[in-house]
């Protein structure tokens, strides 16, 4: 079998190697931020990650459309927070959100999903749970200072008030509750007519997304009826401690029966009148004149027309501020119409929580609603101690093979040694180079695929070396059987390679998460694994194979595979003097 093509030159394609490097660590060094530092997972450099899962009111899969606007919102979010090193990613029908260093409470309130809505108050009670006798609805709540010119806010409290612009000063006594449509107070019975529903137990073949559908559909059914006595029972059956399936899925032109953030009011709302997309800006500061933080909110020109009429028609009554499905602030507007477009939302903030709040109502509302399907934080220190924990795993892995290939194959080993290391000088500049170019982060378990692609890289050895074995015990001398052994070996390197690279391009394909992170290093280290086979290894065995030195069974190991040849010759020859 004659020697293969392409390894009569073993310089020429060694200096393709060197220039294929030289190239990668150019663009490491010259472009970019010239850092030579890897993009590192929260894994191991510490940070936050959440995995948000999209709902939407038929149950069905979120458009491309609506997940890239929610990516860009939420990019803008991070922006916001002034977050470096953050990214949001699509990953199916999932966002992933990733935020580095110890802020995991801001990363987690980024997928907020922000449907901010202004209704106006047409009742509100104490909740009825654990089987409490009801309590008659609150009426407006008390006024704030009257001193806090140009604001209109409406604070976190629900029993907060609203103060006008300087156009339309707020006024009244704190200590006075004004009046206010409510709805009839609730009966300490059931409604003839209308008994609460009684949950049923979902069908057995109900899928995940079609099971969380019917619960909006129920919610919707019960919470935005139109009919007063379903009202009443919505009211009277609102248990505030419960996750809120409609969170996020409200329909602003029905009327909403819903719970204050803090679960200690449920309100009876109209429907929206102002959306929330008509804020222009949200800023949040400190009142020293009322020793709060609030949030500033500035409308835009419709937005304006809209809260002037609003704020004029609901004088002595209360609006509420419904951010996703909960009531952050129902303030009693005191007098009206007020004229400027600004209004703020202060109460219980802290100077973070204001921020946030803001930052969320200026970048808009997410056009998806969203669950939080995962949500990890690794500290520094931990990701510390799992980057040198995975260093050490893979310098003893690369050890391991090292030793192993010395004491089987002699000084060949080191020819498998130095194609490791010019293998590991490529991968590592080129996940560099991905981490700028596409994001690609390196975290514990993408090492777990490096570690196994030093596995793949050393089998490829031990495939062609032993070919060449298999060439000298047919009496082949070793430069004669480096070239048809490397003929032979890489036909079979060649199938188990492409059968690695289609199992990590499935396991990319489907799997999501961390695991994909595993499937990608392990095909980009199986791709280099092939190209440093033909460039480096071949090439230097090639030129083993000229040289006497190479050639010494002490040197090579193959000393034994030489005996066994001459054994065998010896054998054929024997036979044939016997038979003269």
């Amino acid at each position: 079998m004659p020697p293969s093509q392409g390894s009569a030159h073993p310089f020429r394609l060694l200096g393709v190697y060197a220039a294929l490097l030289a190239v990668i660590y150019a663009l490491v060094f010259f472009t970019g931020d010239h850092s030579p530092k890897p993009k590192l997972g929260i894994d191991l450099q510490g940070g936050t990650r959440v995995t948000l899962t999209a709902r939407t009111p038929d149950g069905n899969e979120p458009s491309r459309e609506s997940l890239q606007k929610a990516q860009e919102i939420i990019e803008n979010r991070v922006n916001g927070l002034g977050v470096s090193g953050s990214e949001v990613v699509i990953d199916g029908t999932n966002l992933v959100i990733t935020v580095p260093g110890e802020e995991s409470q801001q990363a987690r309130a980024l997928a907020t999903t922000a449907k901010l809505y202004i209704r106006p108050v047409l009742g509100a009670t104490q909740p009825q749970t654990g089987g409490a006798a009801p309590q008659q609805p609150v009426p407006g709540a008390p006024s704030a200072d009257p001193n806090a010119p140009g604001q209109a806010p409406a604070t976190g409290d629900p029993n907060a008030p609203a103060t006008g612009d300087p156009n339309a000063p707020a006024t009244g006594d704190p200590a006075t509750p004004a009046p206010e449509a409510t709805t009839p107070a609730p009966q300490s019975r059931v409604f003839p007519a209308q008994a609460p529903p009684t949950p049923t137990p979902p069908p057995a073949d109900l899928t995940p997304a079609q099971q969380q559908a019917k619960e909006i559909a129920d919610a919707k059914a019960l919470r935005q009826s139109t009919d007063q006595n379903m009202q009443q029972v919505a009211v009277m059956s609102m248990d505030c401690t419960k996750p809120d399936p409609l969170a996020g899925n409200d329909d602003p032109a029905l009327p909403l029966v819903t719970c204050s953030q803090d679960g200690t009011e449920v309100f009876l709302l109209g429907p929206s009148r102002i959306d929330g997309q008509e804020i222009a800006d949200a800023t949040s500061g400190f009142n020293a004149q009322q020793a709060r933080h609030e949030v500033n909110l500035e409308f835009r020109s419709t937005g304006t027309d809209a809260w002037a009429a609003l704020t004029g028609e609901y004088v002595n009554k209360r609006v509420a501020f419904v951010l996703d499905s909960k009531v952050v602030s129902a303030p009693q507007v005191q007098q009206g119409p007020q004229l400027g477009g600004s209004t703020s939302i202060s109460g219980s903030f802290t100077a973070d929580s204001a921020s946030e709040l803001a930052n969320t109502l200026k970048y808009g509302s997410l056009p998806l609603s969203f669950t939080t399907s995962e949500a990890e934080t690794v500290s520094a220190t931990l990701g510390l101690a799992a980057l040198k924990a995975g260093l050490l795993a893979g310098a003893v892995g690369l050890l391991a093979v090292l030793l192993y290939c010395l004491f089987v194959y002699r000084m060949l080993g080191f020819l498998a040694g130095f194609s490791l290391i010019a293998a590991g000088f490529a991968v590592y500049g080129i996940i560099v180079l991905l981490g700028r170019w596409i994001g690609f982060t390196l975290d514990l378990a993408g090492i777990a695929g490096l570690i196994i692609g030093i596995g793949l890289t050393a089998d490829s050895f031990v495939v062609f070396f032993e070919r060449i074995k298999d060439e000298m015990r047919e009496g082949r001398s070793f430069r004669s059987a480096v070239p048809r052994g490397w003929a032979r070996a890489q036909r079979t390197n060649l199938s188990g390679k492409t059968v690695s690279l289609i199992a990590s391009v499935v396991l990319y394909l489907l799997a999501a998460g961390q695991v994909k992170g595993f499937a990608f290093t392990l095909g980009v280290t199986t791709v280099l694994d092939v190209i440093v086979l033909y460039l480096v290894t071949a090439p230097l065995l090639m030129l083993a194979a000229r040289s006497p030195f190479w050639a010494k069974p002490s040197v090579n190991g193959l000393g034994s595979v030489q005996q066994i040849a001459r054994e065998r010759g010896a054998g054929q020859v024997r036979p044939k003097e016997m038979s003269r």
